[in-house]
């Protein structure tokens, strides 16, 4: 009988809300019942927390239609810090029912108020465990712009950039306009504090800048122009270590595009043709241990915690880190649990080895 009381939190109000919804899906199909007792909490589009059905095929991914948690008059009642870690549900009549204690929260949320610290700090506050990334990691590796600046700092390679405000762009275009024509075309401009290439777009003409910029500006108020680099796409997937061990890092993967200019939100979760993920990458045995080594030389600079998916450009003058994705795309489809997946690692033990090192994590600090 199950006895580990777990809480898959998924929804949210970021633009990704249905790719989380979907994550849930694959989650709540293929966690281990036998180990954990699972409660799914969604997160609406507003805000609210509601107890949710456990039905993977609620959440199901496709084009047709997009999941959504939905509010459904209940509302989940969170644990005092301090006291029992026990849950309760207020029904839509104004019923309370105790869910029993919870003994860690699963987030598989992406974008703000998921995935950028926020509900860390949140569970932080309440001392409740949680399995990914915490405050810190979160926080800095959903900002591209001070992501980059740490790796840097630590000496891990990433491509040139410039970081420009909503307020720089209304005052100062023209200077927006010259600064982003000395990077060179083509280019990618994404918005600084966005995941799922939501708002991204790849510019191949100095006239295609403003519009560029206004789309990557409707998801944030920073965004990034960085040139196009000229190199292969390859993906390493990183776990924390449990205790004093160090982080463990997959067999790379290879996003291979064919017909499709960049790994789009369409290309990503909708089956859009034009490019594939190949997991294992066709690579050397020098190479992935190169890739290796700077995954974790990566997750351990910007002090992760959980997991990531460290992706990588890699160019015929050496590796260059893109971005780091503390909780990176999670559907059966997605490249984290494929890279696992290729490396001996099934979907169902992934997501148990995410809760145990939480939980491992957690009675380390309580001994």
């Amino acid at each position: 009988m199950a006895t580990t009381a777990v809480a898959v939190l998924f929804g949210g109000r970021s633009s990704e809300h249905s790719i989380s919804s979907a994550t849930a899906a694959g989650v709540l199909r293929a966690i281990d019942r036998d180990r954990y007792r699972v409660i799914p909490i969604g997160i609406t589009r507003e805000g609210a927390f509601v107890l949710e059905d456990d039905d993977p095929d609620k959440f199901a991914l496709n084009p047709e239609r997009m999941p959504e948690v939905a509010d459904n008059g209940t509302r989940v009642l969170w644990p005092e810090p301090g006291g029992r870690r026990e849950l309760r549900v207020r029904r839509a009549d104004g019923a309370v029912d105790t869910l029993g204690e919870i003994d860690v929260v699963l987030p598989i949320l992406h974008g703000p108020h998921g995935e950028d610290g926020t509900i860390q700090g949140f569970f932080d506050t309440l001392q409740l465990p949680y399995a990914g990334g915490g405050v810190f990691d979160s926080a800095l590796c959903m900002d591209k712009h001070f992501m980059k600046v740490v790796l840097q700092a630590a000496g891990i390679p990433v491509a040139p950039w410039i970081t420009v405000d909503l307020a720089r762009w209304r005052r100062d275009p023209e200077g927006v306009r010259a600064d982003a024509a000395a990077l060179g075309v083509p280019s990618f401009v994404k918005p600084a504090r966005a995941g799922s290439s939501v708002g991204v777009s790849k510019v191949h003409a100095a006239d295609e800048l403003d519009a560029a910029l206004e789309l990557a500006f409707a998801e944030d108020r920073k965004v990034l122009i960085e040139p196009a680099i000229v190199g292969r796409e390859v993906e390493v997937a990183v776990l924390e270590g449990r205790g004093d061990a160090p982080a463990r890092a997959s067999l790379p993967g290879e996003i291979v595009l064919t017909t499709r200019e960049f790994y789009d939100f369409e290309g990503k979760y909708l089956g859009g043709d034009g490019a594939e993920v190949v997991c294992p990458a066709d690579v050397t045995a020098d190479e992935i241990d190169a890739l290796q080594r700077m995954a974790v030389a990566a997750f351990d600079a910007v002090d992760g915690r959980g997991l990531a998916r460290v992706d990588f450009f890699q160019t015929p003058d050496g590796l260059v880190v893109n971005e780091l994705n503390t909780m990176p795309g999670f559907t059966p489809i997605s490249m984290f649990p494929k890279c696992w997946i290729a490396s001996g690692l099934s979907y169902g033990e992934l997501i148990s080895e995410l809760v145990e090192v939480a939980l491992a994590r957690e009675a380390a600090v309580t001994g």
